[in-house]
């Protein structure tokens, strides 16, 4: 069981599968290229998981490692790629149904269910905090858009959903915000406490 457990891929393994399909990379290439194309925005993966992942898919025959002769390489001469056992599991791996049978649990909807019992007045500081990160957040995924269909030329293309569904998720959000600025005066307790337990 436990074994079967760290065989099977994760979101990170997944993505790095991807990257690596597209072209061999040192493991220091590939966290400059999850920088350089924001993915940590969508998908967590740290420093160390790159390590961790490129350990254990290597060990699982799903990428390669060949050294490098190149001497601007440095210490780490191993160019990794995804093997044709990796892109089989990957393509098995996106096909599996819980890519879209789940839902989101966002940290800020578990603090609206809670914030009944903040302090007075907070409720008005933590509206005004998300909108304010929000409203940045909108700005650099509005120049990440930019930046995406100048590099790829062209609106038809997953980065750009992707950036698109951020872009409007965001935007739905700050209204909802604006609307429960609007509503706090009416705020009130339950009508019917007891209806639950009936």
């Amino acid at each position: 069981m436990r074994k079967a457990k760290r065989a099977a891929t994760t979101t990170p393994d997944l993505v790095i599968l991807s990257l690596l399909a597209e072209r061999g990379m040192y493991g220091y290439q590939v966290n400059l290229e999850l920088e350089r194309r924001c993915v940590r925005d969508w998908a967590g993966i740290s420093r160390p998981q790159i390590y961790y992942s490129l350990e254990k898919l290597a060990a699982a025959g799903l990428i390669r490692a060949r050294d490098s002769d190149e001497p601007s390489a440095g210490p780490e001469r191993r160019v990794f790629e995804t093997t044709a056992k990796g892109r089989h599991a990957l393509s098995d791996a996106l096909g599996r149904e819980e890519w879209t049978t789940q839902r989101d649990r966002p940290a800020f909807l578990t603090w609206v269910a809670l914030s009944w019992q903040a302090r007075g007045g907070v409720f008005q500081k933590q509206i005004a905090r998300r909108e304010k990160f929000l409203e940045g957040e909108l700005a650099r995924e509005e120049e990440t858009l930019r930046s995406i269909l100048e590099e790829v030329g062209h609106p038809y293309h997953e980065a750009v959903w992707m950036v698109t569904l951020m872009i409007e998720q965001f935007k739905t959000e700050l209204r909802w915000l604006r609307k429960l600025a609007r509503e706090l005066p009416r705020r009130a307790s339950a009508k019917n406490p007891d209806y639950a337990t009936a």
